[in-house]
């Protein structure tokens, strides 16, 4: 009873001697270690992350414990352990730094009748293709630049259209292999080659579209539209994730709900911004 009166004495103490800084502090460093809980469960290093948390655990009770040999050997494990972190967590690490990155570069001013436009004219070519069971690969740009991306196709710079789309994506044409950029509501590239994902614990029936997919969706924050060759079904991949077997109306509200949404939610700071540059853009360009 007294080491829990004097536990929570010292509690108290520290509590009274806390000011603003300090709680701010620690709301900080909260939110920073539920941001990397949520960054290692959603990625294959779930299962590390755990192994690790369970050799710590091992090390505190062998301190507190008084386990010499052990707290001395998992003390030095933990050292060159750190190490080895860097090396198990490396694609991880290089998507997130990549992320960060790029996150940083300018936003883009979106017209929203301009962008509905362009969601209703996908969503008809999806569901077209969907019952051709043509396989179609749609990417919608948003904050993080695709430029990298777009210069492994062919730039195209047009309106989006359902039958610009469908011709695209014709088995017989020449961009149908490759994916396909919106950006600026405007359909910017085909015949883009992306990322393939690193996932292991993919279902089998998923082809190299899904998988090309998920790739682009880890290292951005793009929304990408999949149509299956073989089955015709109709997916949206998002920050590593894939919802599938939708249905025309599911993926008109699934997109409006990433993208016009989105868009809408932008501080009135950032939209007016966003169209100062867009105007001055155009200006530059006439």
């Amino acid at each position: 009873m007294e080491a829990i009166s004097n536990a929570v004495s010292r509690t108290l103490n520290i509590l009274t001697t806390m000011g603003i800084a300090d709680v701010i502090d620690i709301l900080i460093v909260a939110y920073l270690l539920y941001r990397i809980f949520l960054f290692v469960r959603s990625t294959n290093s779930y299962n590390v992350a755990k192994g690790v948390l369970l050799i710590l655990v091992a090390l505190l009770l062998s301190y507190v414990f008084d386990l010499r040999m052990i707290y001395f050997i998992l003390s030095h494990a933990v050292e060159i352990g750190l190490i080895a972190l860097v090396v198990l967590f490396q694609p991880e690490l290089r998507r997130l730094l990549e992320r960060i990155g790029r996150s940083v570069s300018a936003s883009r001013a979106v017209a929203i009748p301009e962008l509905e436009t362009a969601i209703a004219e996908t969503v008809q070519a999806c569901t077209d293709m969907s019952a051709s069971r043509t396989g179609a690969l749609i990417i919608f740009q948003r904050d993080v630049s695709l430029n990298s991306v777009m210069a492994t196709g062919t730039i195209v710079n047009a309106d989006v259209s359902a039958e610009l789309l469908k011709n695209m994506f014709f088995n017989k044409a020449p961009l149908h292999d490759g994916a396909a950029i919106i950006r600026d509501a405007r359909l910017a590239a085909a015949g883009c080659v992306l990322p393939l994902t690193g996932q292991t614990n993919l279902s089998k029936d998923l082809g190299m579209r899904h998988r090309a997919g998920i790739g682009l969706s880890e290292q951005s924050d793009a929304v990408v539209v999949i149509v299956s060759e073989e089955s015709g079904a109709i997916s949206v991949a998002l920050d590593g994730k894939l919802k599938r077997h939708l249905n025309g109306e599911k993926l008109n509200e699934i997109l409006h709900k990433e993208l016009v949404v989105q868009e809408q939610r932008k501080p009135a700071l950032q939209r007016l911004t966003d169209s100062i540059r867009s105007y001055v853009k155009g200006t530059r360009n006439e």
